[in-house]
């Protein structure tokens, strides 16, 4: 049976990728929060046309939070960057 990436990860795989993993974990969490943000928006909309300002609201909360991760993401990533030239 073949192991996959995610089953071992005893060891850091920079070697692998160019990056370590505390920064490419830090990669995707921005990427994630940032097309979180984006899909909001179109669930809030979604709720808008049919006049549900509840659940509207709820998604414009949630897409706040995934905005200021992706701000914590930037400036954390920003720094590291900055530190390791």
């Amino acid at each position: 049976m073949a192991t996959g990436i995610l089953e071992n990860q005893d060891q850091e795989t920079g070697e692998v990728t160019g990056t370590s993993d505390q920064d490419y974990n830090l990669v995707w969490f921005l990427q994630q929060c940032l097309s979180n943000t984006l899909r909001l928006e179109i669930y809030a909309r979604d709720a808008d046309r049919t006049g549900d300002d509840e659940l509207g609201e709820f998604f414009r909360r949630a897409q706040g939070e995934s905005k200021k991760g992706a701000e914590q993401s930037k400036r954390l990533l920003r720094d590291r960057l900055a530190n390791s030239a």
